[in-house]
Formats: structure tokens, C-alpha cells, sequence
């Protein structure tokens, strides 16, 4: 099938920087930033489309299933960022939020030709995953037109799975192929075609308010703390001990205390020292509040 690229927004020429090569460093600089200005204007406008989205997604949460995103080159590996910042961020399963990219591992580090074509693949990755009813697919594609994702999006349809499409072409084939379009149109980029410019910048930004919004729903943030981060290092050790200060007005002492008695469960200690109670009856209330710190502390006899 022969694309017409040119009939692409993504693939238009910009005028603002037909001259580009002729400015200064600074010039060029600002030409580059003034079109980024752009980007967060286009997002803005689909809020609406992302916060379904986002409902969607803490639907499946909540029902056992996952979110999946599926793309290829910049789009993929922006999903494969996206979802491996989950389980640092809110503590969630590594399984909870996944990336797929055309081309498998290899191809985070290195394009690899022609696999974005195979339409065949995009259903076969996620068989290998287990897909179900129960996930949700985001399917990512500058173009709006990547075979690997139409092809990933027609196999989760088939699943009677939700699916969302990103790109950044209205009414492309991607757009049509999914329940919900995100279609943040960014204009033509600085360098023509160049999609992991302002196209990139606007994927990431609706990626991380789908996983930000969902978790957030899901009760992974207290405030605008993230309350189940886990301590792998000792910058987070300490971003523990600071958070739960922050939620309780506590001292060093007092966080590191309850921390170390719940085993450096953010959450549980916050209940701890708020509601007065062990670490056993804390992390008891947070279960039956769904692991809502909020819920917990105005049901704290439900224990």
C-alpha cells in the first residue's frame, strides 16, 4: 500500500523553519522552542478524550487488568518508558504496565528495518502477553497508520478490550481503529518529518497523564505525594522518610520509626502515625479501604 506522505501533518514542511540552517545557534534555538510552545496547547485541547482514558484504565485496575501500550521506534520506546517508571513511581507490579515496541528489545537501542510494517506481529506480541478482555490498549503512532499497532488494535478489539489510540494525525486509519482517539495535533515539526519532535513531546505528555491520572485514581497518591514509592536506593530511602513527614507533620525520628516498623510501606507508616495505631492494624485499614490512606482515616474503626 503507498502511503502519501505529504497529505501527513506530521509530514508538512514548516515555515517557520524553512531558513533554519542559515540562522545562529540561539536563533535556531528559539525557532525550536517556539514551536514547543505549541504542544501543550494541542494536549490541552484533548483533556476531555485522556481523562476517559484514564477512567478506562483505572476500570481495569481495579478489575485485575493492564495497560499495555503499543508502538514502534519513538512511539514505542516512549511507552516503554512510560511503563517502566510504574513500578519505581507507585509501586505497581512490573506486569501492571507494559510497553511493546515493533521489533522486540533490540529495538529500543536501534531501529530495526522494516518491523514496524509486520501487522502481523502487533497481534502476535500481545498473544504472547496473554491479552484479555479485562486490559487496555493504547496504541501509539505518530502517523496514525503504523501496521504493527493497526494490527495490535484490531487483535484487542477482537478481545473486546478497550483501546485508545495516540497519534497526531486526525482521521487516520489508528484514530478509526481504536474506542477513543487522542489525536493532539502539534503541527509540522521543526525538521520535516522528524516526529520525535514535537509529536514525541506531546505523546509523552498525554502518556503521563494516563499513568499519572490512573494511579492517582487508583490511590497510589496522598496529596501530591507519591505514597508508594518504594526505597531501592538511598535517595529514596530518604524521599520516604520526607514523605512521611510531609503527610504527618512528624519528625525524622517519628518517620523513620514507623517506617522501620512496617517495613518502609510509605502508606502504612502515614496511617501509623495519623490514626495512632500499630503497623499491623494500619496496614489492616489500608486493606480494607482498597489501600486509600484517605478512606482509611475517616474509617479508622473498621478494622
Amino acid at each position: 500500500m503507498k502511503i502519501d506522505l505529504q497529505q501527513m501533518i506530521t509530514e508538512g514542511r514548516n515555515p517557520a523553519s524553512q531558513n533554519i540552517d542559515e540562522l545562529s545557534t540561539e536563533e535556531m534555538l528559539r525557532v525550536i522552542n517556539n514551536e514547543d510552545k505549541k504542544v501543550a496547547l494541542a494536549v490541552e485541547a484533548i483533556v476531555p478524550q485522556i481523562a476517559s482514558v484514564v477512567e478506562a484504565i483505572v476500570t481495569a485496575f481495579s478489575q485485575g487488568g493492564r495497560l499495555i501500550y503499543c508502538g514502534a521506534g519513538t512511539s514505542g520506546r516512549l511507552g516503554i518508558l512510560d511503563a517502566s517508571e510504574c513500578p519505581p513511581t507507585f509501586g505497581t507490579p512490573p506486569e501492571q504496565v507494559v510497553g511493546l515496541i515493533a521489533g522486540g528489545h533490540r529495538a529500543i537501542l536501534q531501529a530495526v528495518e522494516n518491523a514496524e510494517d509486520n501487522v502481523g506481529q502487533g497481534a502476535q506480541d500481545l498473544q504472547t502477553l496473554g491479552f484479555n478482555h479485562r486490559d487496555v490498549l493504547v496504541g501509539i503512532a505518530a502517523s496514525g497508520r503504523t501496521p504493527y499497532v493497526l494490527g495490535a488494535l484490531a487483535y484487542a478489539r477482537e478481545q473486546g478490550a478497550f483501546t485508545a489510540a495516540l497519534s497526531c494525525n486526525p482521521d487516520s486509519p489508528l484514530s478509526q481503529a481504536a474506542d477513543i482517539a487522542l489525536t493532539p495535533v502539534v503541527g509540522p515539526e521543526v525538521i520535516t518529518g522528524s516526529s520525535r519532535l514535537k509529536a514525541g513531546t506531546a505523546q509523552k505528555l498525554v502518556l503521563n497523564m494516563l499513568t499519572t491520572g490512573a494511579m492517582i485514581r487508583s490511590g497510589k497518591v496522598y496529596g501530591n505525594l507519591m505514597v508508594d514509592v518504594e526505597a531501592t536506593n538511598q535517595k529514596l530511602i530518604q524521599r520516604q522518610i520526607n514523605i512521611v513527614k510531609q503527610a504527618t507533620e512528624c519528625d525524622d525520628a517519628t518517620a523513620e520509626q514507623a517506617l522501620a516498623a512496617c517495613h518502609g510501606h510509605c502508606k502504612t507508616a502515614i496511617v501509623m502515625v495519623l490514626a495512632d495505631l500499630s503497623a499491623e492494624d494500619a496496614h489492616a485499614l489500608l486493606k480494607q479501604n482498597r489501600g486509600f490512606i484517605r478512606q482509611a482515616l475517616r474509617n479508622p474503626g473498621a478494622r
